[in-house]
């Protein structure tokens, strides 16, 4: 049987079907990061989308054990997906809906195969799903961000320092030594890469000092108010 999916959220979920209206939103927004996610391009690079195939699909911990899984039947132009979600307070739910496929053809030839959204209104082509709540659907019908798109400006330029240094086989840590020039690279390539991490981590200081300072700011201003106060006492004392 299916694992529950209506408990990841940790919140009850509104039940109903891809045509009932405001079924997929919630309060808090979320991360595509954190969704459960069906890829159509993996699908394809494994031969699983062949109709007439019938496939569990799972995802796992990091010590391997199963968490989630759904049923999958291919069927021609389309995918069935089945599975149990249960609300909070609730009884289980059996889950069983079809998601369209499409496919564009490729400059060197072939196809691309795509998900299209089953969301109302949506019908979005896209290459995952994600399940916030009862249904797999597009980030955009579930409102989902990016974890990027959570960061501030400190972090990001952060983050690009950190991956260049990875990129040059390096430890990501700024308080390490800038790596070596790796065996093979160009020497412009490697000053490139170096002068652009330095130039993020750069970046990412000056971003932190504006940020401690607003703080100073606010907390200098809260200072302030606290004082207007305890004089104002002490005036009705």
């Amino acid at each position: 049987m299916p694992n529950d999916f209506g408990k990841m959220w940790g919140e009850s979920v509104r039940m109903g079907g891809p045509g009932s209206g405001s079924w997929y939103r919630w309060s808090k927004k979320n991360t595509v990061e954190e969704c459960r996610t069906l890829d159509i391009n993996r699908w394809s690079r494994e031969g699983l989308l062949r109709p007439g195939l019938y496939f569990s699909w799972a995802w796992k911990d990091d010590q391997g054990s199963v968490k989630a899984s759904i049923e999958v039947r291919t069927l021609p132009g389309a995918v069935e997906l089945a599975y149990t979600v249960t609300p909070r307070g609730g009884e289980p739910q059996e889950i069983r809906y079809q998601v369209p496929l499409t496919y564009t053809p490729c400059n060197y030839g072939g196809e691309r195969p795509w998900f299209v959204c089953p969301g109302k209104g949506c019908g979005r082509r896209v290459g995952k799903l994600y399940l916030g709540g009862t249904y797999f659907l597009c980030r955009h019908c579930h409102d989902l961000a990016y974890e990027s798109q959570r960061e501030d400006r400190a972090t990001r330029f952060l983050r690009k320092a950190q991956k260049i240094r990875r990129q040059l086989g390096g430890h990501p840590g700024l308080v390490y030594p800038f790596p070596e020039k790796p065996k093979g690279m160009h020497w412009k390539t490697y000053y490139r890469l170096k002068f652009e991490a330095e130039k993020a981590e750069w970046a990412s200081w000056a971003a932190l000092q504006e940020r401690l300072e607003r703080w100073q700011a606010s907390l200098q201003r809260a200072e302030e108010k606290l004082k207007g106060l305890e004089r104002r006492q002490q005036k009705w004392a």
